[in-house]
């Protein structure tokens, strides 16, 4: 491929909970999937967050969770579909409203954690997340993991949708990603993470966990904000991708 986004979860921290540094992650990624409240951040750190992201051209997404702030949205939640779609109504409009006022606007939704990977195999849950980006804006684009479900689904109900792969996480055989409960899931040797999506850009492929290959077809790579090394993994991946002649731009601009 010849062009790739990159992109970070960002707009988690509050005082009492620093998980990562928006303003340095801000000048490296292109895409910023912007926290809604639910699982970590606050409403004046989530705006601060927005107002750098415009500030720095970079795109934003919305970042919905389970309501499970203690947990980081973390662990599986058991939830009804009318109330999970009004969840995510409701914080897809709160992020909103909140980079209207920063200026800016959100482009794309990206499900943040246990949600996330929920999504990726349970068709119920991913369709009501994909009727709740619907309802509020049909015209979001849905992010979501290469080869998951939820991409199929949210395609099925009409939306728009682009894959992505992660490049601090490990990968399963059959493409999902490594629990975070198992030893190896998270990855944080900056040049080892960099030449895996390297490989990842030039020929689709990566390295599972049990050593197999895995194809992946996206338009994106996440670098969580919260990975110990984040920055480090996010700039040592862009310098490296743009040394192999790929070029980096949002996803959201190349009408994915």
């Amino acid at each position: 491929m010849a062009t790739i986004d990159l992109n970070s979860d960002l707009g988690e921290n509050t005082p009492d909970r620093i998980v990562g540094d928006d303003a340095a992650m801000l000048g490296i990624v292109t895409s910023a999937n912007v926290s809604c409240g639910f699982h970590a951040g606050s409403p004046e750190g989530i705006r601060e967050t927005l107002d750098a992201a415009v500030r720095n051209g970079v795109v934003i997404g919305a970042h919905p969770g389970y309501r499970d702030y203690e947990n980081f949205g973390r662990t599986n939640v058991q939830i009804d579909s009318a109330t999970l779609q009004a969840h995510v109504e409701y914080q897809l409009g709160a992020l909103i409203g909140l980079a209207k006022a920063a200026g800016g606007a959100v482009s794309y939704v990206k499900p943040h954690g246990a949600l996330y990977n929920t999504i990726a195999r349970d068709e119920r849950q991913a369709a009501d997340v994909a009727a709740a980006i619907r309802a509020v804006d049909p015209n979001l684009v849905m992010l979501g993991l290469a080869g998951g479900v939820a991409l199929e689904v949210a395609s099925k109900a009409g939306l728009q949708v682009a894959a992505e792969a992660f490049a601090d996480r490990a990968y399963q055989p059959d493409g999902q990603l490594v629990s975070r409960t198992q030893e190896g899931a998270v990855l944080h040797d900056a040049s080892a993470v960099a030449e895996r999506m390297v490989r990842f850009a030039e020929t689709g492929l990566i390295r599972a966990i049990d050593g197999t290959d895995v194809r992946v077809d996206a338009a994106s790579i996440c670098v969580h904000g919260d990975s110990a090394g984040a920055i480090a993994m996010a700039t040592e991946t862009k310098r490296m991708l743009q040394d192999a002649g790929i070029t980096i731009a949002p996803f959201a601009g190349r009408g994915a």
